[in-house]
């Protein structure tokens, strides 16, 4: 009888002690290094035929870009990262300079956009996205992922794989919501996706996460509401560019 009220006395401890351990497993600061894809070919494929099919010959299928997400448990900040010489022959595309800061607990943004040659400092709300959660899974960059899907900007279809091992409900650009990290997003019929390549469990200092200040202050509205307008004669490669930087 004394040993089982032993047994039964210490085992509060022992579960307390697993929770505590498996919590502590829970990343909630770090770098990770995202790698943003573009079918160029794809892109091309959309418009003249004769053009496209000379796009092709002159430049590679994807371009590759880099991208840094700082986080810690309420704030993340998105920023260009490493470069890639082989992009020196391509031209720039939208979003390529993106300086992206969430306060995730407030759910509040700031972001940095350069279109050609203005800047906005977008100072507005975090998206609100109806996320739907599915069983499929995947490992990214080593982590155990699980997908969901939603319906952004009215008609634009996107595809985001997150992890419960990182305790931040960041992800790339503004996206975010999720009850984890985004690893992996994908915009099928923008032809572009970003990938987690490696994360980095380190410190993250305020420095790090300091928040964009350069540019004419605007709305997500405000924004849209100006490129509308001056690519309105652009056609079709004028939609692409404003969905684009948008994102």
């Amino acid at each position: 009888m004394l040993f089982r009220q032993l047994i039964l006395a210490a085992l509060p401890l022992v579960f307390a002690t697993g929770v505590h351990a498996q919590q502590s497993n829970i990343i909630t600061q770090g770098r990770i290094e995202f790698e943003k894809k573009t079918n160029l070919h794809s892109i091309f494929d959309s418009y003249d035929e004769v053009w496209g099919a000379e796009m092709k010959k002159q430049f590679p299928q994807f371009k590759l870009t880099y991208f840094d997400l700082y986080f810690t448990e309420s704030k993340t900040l998105y920023k260009p990262g490493r470069e890639n010489t082989d992009n020196n022959r391509l031209w720039e595309l939208p979003a390529e300079n993106n300086i992206i800061y969430m306060d995730l607990a407030r759910h509040a943004a700031v972001s940095q956009k350069t279109v050609f040659e203005k800047t906005f400092l977008v100072q507005d709300s975090t998206r609100a996205i109806r996320w739907k959660l599915t069983d499929e899974k995947r490992t990214i960059a080593g982590f155990e992922c699980r997908r969901a899907n939603a319906v952004i900007m009215d008609s634009i279809y996107i595809v985001a794989f997150y992890t419960d091992e990182i305790g931040v409900t960041g992800g790339p650009e503004s996206f975010s919501g999720l009850p984890g990290m985004i690893l992996g997003l994908a915009i099928p019929h923008e032809h572009v996706t970003w990938f987690a390549t490696k994360l980095f469990a380190v410190p993250v200092t305020e420095q790090e996460l300091k928040i964009p200040a350069k540019g004419s202050k605007a709305t997500n509205a405000g924004m849209y509401s100006s490129l509308k307008s001056s690519l309105k004669d652009w056609g079709k490669w004028g939609d692409r560019y404003i969905k684009a930087a948008m994102l």
